[in-house]
């Protein structure tokens, strides 16, 4: 599943209606073509961590495999979506080809485990209080259980009560830890948690480009983002989720650095 060109994650947070869902996995299979990128369309089917008991939690376990397998079947993309509960992992596994581990949950053994047993490639989002180095114990649990393959996404990590921020040395120092590729989460790395209007989460989605291109200049093997046609309507993310329409720009620029620092690299 993982390669040693870059691997993009992308789609919206949570899975919405066919139409939504459909037209932004079309244009990812657009994306991935032009680019020459592998892609895989992610989208949420449920959100366990939420700041206020009222914000949207995506469609459920089954209404959203099955619009996730349509997904699957219509576009051609692989798909990846995230697991809460040790429960809904064979459930998952049924339509998912990558299973992922959210941040606050990487940690969390049975869940882990319960994710490697499925057999899939498996993506264990970095806690935002870990260091890099911390990560080997998920990936053990994970691999332990049974998946042969393993990533770790880094998303950045807490400063004070509402910032993140990205060491630009974590994608080598959890490479050297885990022996697994890493990918940079550029969307979820601008979000401010609970600063937002209401209690939702705020961020700064300007901040996006140069942290993406820093990423995949320090080495970063795959790019992970939460993209959607009219960010400011979306239903989860709506200040940090790049627009549709501007991502193929986005990634092409991060490419070339890329490309570019593997081409000509600088050694100490």
């Amino acid at each position: 599943m993982w390669s040693p060109a870059p691997v993009v994650v992308a789609g919206p947070c949570l899975l919405e209606d066919d139409a939504l869902n459909l037209r932004v996995a079309e244009a990812l299979a657009g994306i991935g073509v032009r680019l020459g990128l592998r892609v895989v369309f992610k989208a949420s089917f449920l959100k366990a961590n939420r700041a206020r008991a009222a914000a949207p939690r995506g469609p459920g376990l089954d209404l959203g495999l099955a619009r996730l397998a349509r997904v699957r079947e219509a576009s051609g993309l692989p798909v990846l979506t995230d697991i809460h509960e040790p429960a809904h992992a064979a459930a998952a596994a049924q339509v998912a080809d990558v299973i992922q581990i959210p941040a606050f949950l990487c940690r969390q053994t049975d869940l882990l485990e319960a994710a490697g047993r499925t057999g899939k490639p498996v993506n264990v989002k970095k806690g935002q209080w870990m260091a890099p180095e911390d990560m080997r114990g998920a990936v053990e649990k994970v691999t332990a259980a049974g998946s042969a393959a393993v990533a770790v996404t880094e998303r950045g990590t807490f400063l004070g009560y509402g910032d993140l921020v990205v060491d630009m040395r974590a994608f080598a120092r959890i490479r050297a830890a885990t022996g697994v590729p890493v990918l940079f989460d550029a969307t979820h790395a601008v979000q401010r948690p609970g600063l937002g209007p209401d209690g939702r989460s705020g961020g700064g989605r300007e901040h996006v480009p140069a942290l993406l291109r820093a990423a995949a200049a320090a080495g970063a093997d795959g790019f992970f983002l939460e993209t959607h046609p009219a960010p400011a309507d979306a239903p989860s993310d709506a200040h940090t989720m790049w627009p549709l329409d501007e991502l193929e720009a986005l990634l092409e620029s991060a490419l070339d650095v890329w490309q570019a620092a593997r081409e000509r690299p600088v050694r100490a």
